[in-house]
């Protein structure tokens, strides 16, 4: 195995490193730099999205004039096409990216667990994208919200910051998104502080002013406009004065048209939500097809509409400079006000600022052409940018960033007054008919409902590590042996424990410090006080969750002691800091959050219950369900068990299993599946579906109501983190089950390029050669034990039987291998030897044989301890199972017996 060592002068150097960049002063130099990149990032994102969106776009207009289908079939076919393909983009790879983004980045801003990273940011650009080449009337400013807060959580996950820092970034993040999409970095900041956080108290604002600025910058560079910086003329400024002036007569216009744009801005937004509502009832099949059907039916009433209206990026355009009489500019806001409802309906990427936009300027140049009949003061052109920052208001409810907005679109600051006098009246006029924005209503429509006291977080700032601390502590004593400790952690699913001595915390100890000490080879009795960490970070009960949260994100720890004076009063994880802070999101008054609700059974079938035992069998991946399947056929025959199927659907930790519902078509597919093969086995099977917040809950909840004697599952040879041996859901069944249990590794190979890639699993027939690693006698090894059930998988399977030994092997133990290998060939009906290798590493050494022998299986049995040890020599089992090329089975005895 490759061992990589660092030298200790360079990790010195390191630490002294990382200790100055964590300073205050260079900290500010940090936010700084950060800011820097996420304007960049978020501008040349913003361009890239420009660039793609109108490619698509153009293409889509050339072949309504040069390709031989009718426009009639054109249009509904890329529509219907297009809609679908961004449909699946979206439900394979990132359902996070579904409507314009804003919603999410409010709702991940106000502690909400929503994904922010990379995959989301580059998901909703090709999305937003293909929705907008697919014809559907949506925006792609909303989205660069989205995209520039999930690179900005990407990039500040590089470096370990505070929460509240954190939270700043990812606004920071939203503000240059929406300032390099408008290019317009003053709003850009103004929405982040009036919409998505609705405070400026905890907004540091020269970060977000960088980052906006950056943006909107980039995004102009590349565009080709350079920013001008030159004073306006004397004369021109001259000019403006005379303009600014607002006629009386004007006023009751302007006023009129805040009141139109307040109605219907509303009735817009409970448009689409209703639209939302129904399409989601009607449409059970999924995104890809609610996506296909609004593509297709916006390009069939595109198609019967004048030639302005195929160009969605134009329209706006159009309706500003074009001399439109009042009947065109009255199709134009009914058209668009029914075809953003459509394509809004479907969940599709895409945002809804344009649209409003282009809805306030077709009902402004409706006002100004009345205006301008009756006493013609003021050219409709005027009337169409005060309703644009009006309808915008209505809709997002934020009165400063639509006239700032407008104000920067059109760098025209005779519009300032007009554009005040609409947006505050039409502010009104929605508030008066509905307290909530078209973002809170669909978070609400989502099962997301943001309070007042949930947007503020002083609700966290003021949670103290008293209020979610463990007080019931498992501790251990600074005299305490190494071998004994090693007993303690194997015996625990703790990863640390704190070192107490007289009720005073004098220590810590971790799996890290047992790794530590396996590698300096110390004595069995050295006592735990030579190797554990003195000095250990901790906290006082009276420290805020922010200050506990930063400490973990900053040193790492897995565990934070609390401690009053020297005296040891509990103890906080992350998972109790992350329970709390969900508890009070959802409003429960509970000390440590929200508990997993119990599982909830969606579907089950039962067969006759005529077995001697039961053995659960966890599916979730079709292409190794048949395989595992067979395997545990060959067990219940072997055996005389039942064979109870279980598929587990998690959903997120917020919701409850028993109410939320869920799409059991592939589930349903996979239990029928495996009642098919029951049936042809001739074996009682019997299925379920859980849903549930935690696998390993419904696992185990399954385990005790069904009375299971053995779990069969499969495992992909990878952990999620580092600090787990097989990984979160594994870990926990086998430090919580008591029944025996087997774990399948499936094997990998290899392409010519170097990458891995999982085998599609038809049979099992081809298992010939059988390496089964023992310790003591081959008799009672628990892998053993379960060959002749397994060997019934091959024709005629060769069994070698491999100890790993420090020394030769004596005239003796062979004569006692040879006889006891004539009575398992006996036992198996198969050949069976055994083989002695000489070694200091167990994994090394059975990995070697397997790969020169050309294994095709390695059964390894182990006790729960050694499958979870994480010290002397590393975890056996779990080294030799990620590193083998073939299956590996690991074979766990129930509880209270032994293990080979």
């Amino acid at each position: 195995m490759l061992r990589i060592s660092i030298p200790e002068k360079l990790l010195k150097r390191f630490k002294v490193i990382a200790t100055q960049i964590l300073q205050p002063q260079s900290q500010r130099r940090l936010a700084i730099l950060e800011a820097c990149l996420i304007g960049l990032v978020s501008g040349l994102a913003a361009f890239c999205l420009r660039v793609g969106a109108g490619w698509l776009g153009s293409w889509r207009i050339y072949g309504t004039i040069h390709a031989p289908l009718p426009i009639w079939v054109f249009l509904p076919s890329v529509g219907l096409i297009g809609g679908f393909l961004t449909g699946f983009l979206v439900e394979r790879f990132a359902p996070e990216t579904t409507g314009s983004g804003v919603p999410q980045v409010k709702a991940a801003l106000s502690g909400m667990p929503i994904s922010l990273d990379f995959r989301v940011a580059i998901s909703k650009l090709l999305g937003t994208m293909f929705t907008m080449g697919s014809g559907l009337t949506l925006g792609r400013q909303g989205p660069t919200v989205q995209i520039g807060a999930a690179l900005a959580a990407w990039i500040g996950r590089w470096v370990p910051t505070s929460p509240n820092y954190s939270r700043q970034i990812i606004a920071c993040g939203a503000a240059a998104g929406l300032a390099a999409g408008f290019n317009a970095p003053i709003a850009g900041v103004l929405f982040v502080v009036e919409d998505l956080l609705h405070d400026i108290s905890g907004l540091t604002l020269g970060p977000a002013i960088i980052a906006s600025f950056i943006g909107a910058v980039v995004s102009r560079l590349l565009e080709g406009q350079n920013p001008d910086f030159e004073p306006p003329s004397p004369e021109l400024l001259e000019r403006s004065y005379q303009q600014w002036l607002i006629q009386p007569a004007e006023i009751p216009f302007y006023i009129i048209l805040g009141i139109l744009a307040g109605l219907l801005g509303t009735l817009f937004s409970r448009g689409i939500v209703f639209a939302l509502k129904f399409s989601r009832k009607t449409f059970s099949l999924g995104l890809p097809v609610r996506m296909g059907f609004a593509g297709f039916l916006c390009g069939l009433i595109v198609s019967v509409l004048p030639m302005e209206f195929r160009n969605n990026a134009g329209l706006r355009e159009f309706l500003l400079s074009g001399e439109l009489n009042w009947t065109i500019t009255a199709l134009a806001f009914v058209a668009h006000f029914v075809l953003t409802t459509i394509a809004a309906s479907s969940s599709a990427p895409g945002g809804l600022f344009a649209p409003s936009l282009v809805l306030g300027a077709a009902l402004g140049k409706l006002i100004g052409i009345w205006e301008f009949s009756l006493i013609g003061l003021e050219p409709p052109t005027t009337f169409a940018y005060a309703g644009m920052g009006a309808f915008f208001c209505a809709v997002s409810r934020t009165p400063i960033t639509a006239v700032v907005i407008v104000f920067e679109i059109t760098r025209d600051f005779n519009l300032v007054l007009q554009l005040m006098i609409c947006s505050v009246v039409a502010y009104f006029v929605a508030d008066k008919i509905d307290k909530q924005s078209l973002y809170d209503r669909l978070l609400k429509l989502n099962g997301i409902e943001l309070k007042e006291d949930q947007l503020d977080r002083e609700a966290l700032s003021k949670l103290l590590a008293r209020d979610v601390m463990q007080r019931q502590v498992e501790t251990l004593s600074s005299q305490l042996p190494l071998l004994q400790v090693r007993q303690e952690f194997s015996r625990s699913q703790h990863r640390g424990f704190p070192v107490v001595d007289n009720g005073k915390l004098v220590g810590i100890v971790t799996q890290r410090d047992l790794s530590n000490v396996s590698q300096q080879n110390l004595p069995e009795d050295t006592p735990l006080h030579q190797f554990m960490t003195s000095k250990p970070i901790a906290v006082t009960p009276d420290e805020t969750l922010t200050q506990v949260l930063y400490l973990l994100g900053k040193y790492k720890p897995s565990r934070l002691p609390v401690v009053e004076g020297r005296h040891l009063v509990g103890i906080i994880t992350r998972s109790d800091i992350i329970k709390a802070e969900l508890g009070i999101l959802s409003g429960e008054d509970t000390q440590v959050g929200l508990h997993p609700e119990p599982s909830y059974v969606v579907y089950q079938t039962r067969a006759p219950q005529v077995g001697q035992g039961r053995m659960l069998v966890s599916l979730h991946n079709p292409k190794t369900a048949p395989s595992l399947l067979e395997i545990a056929a060959a067990i219940a025959r072997e055996r005389n068990y039942e064979i109870e199927c279980l598929n587990v659907i998690t959903i997120p930790r917020h919701r409850s299993p028993s109410e939320t519902p869920v799409r059991l078509t592939k589930s349903r597919r996979l239990m029928r599946q495996a009642e098919q093969m029951g049936r042809a086995w001739k074996i009682p099977l019997h299925t379920q579906v859980r849903v549930t917040n935690d696998v390993a809950q419904a696992i185990l909840e399954t385990t005790k109501e069904r009375h299971i004697d053995l779990i069969l599952m499969g495992w992909q040879g990878k952990s999620s983190t580092s600090d787990r041996v097989f990984g979160n859901v594994v870990d926990m069944i086998i430090r919580a089950c008591e029944c025996e249990m087997v774990l399948v590794k499936w094997p990998q190979m290899v392409d010519p390029f170097g990458t891995k890639r999982k085998l599609r699993l038809h049979s099992l027939l081809g298992w010939q050669r059988w390496l089964v690693p023992i310790r003591d006698d081959a008799k009672k090894s628990v892998a053993v034990q379960l060959l002749p059930a397994l060997t019934h998988l091959s024709h005629q399977a060769e069994i070698r039987l491999l100890k790993v030994m420090n020394q030769g092997v004596s005239v003796a133990e062979k004569r006692a291998w040879e006889q006891t290998s004539q009575e398992l060939s006996s036992l198996l009906n198969s050949q069976v030897r055994i083989t002695a290798v000489t070694s200091e590493f167990v994994p090394d050494a059975v990995i070697n044989f397997a790969y020169q022998e050309h294994c095709d299986v390695v059964v390894l049995g182990a006790s729960r301890e050694g499958m979870l040890k994480q010290v002397i020599q590393g975890n056996i089992p779990e080294a030799i199972a990620r590193h083998c090329d073939c299956t590996v089975i690991l074979v766990r005895p129930a509880i209270g017996h032994t293990a080979d």
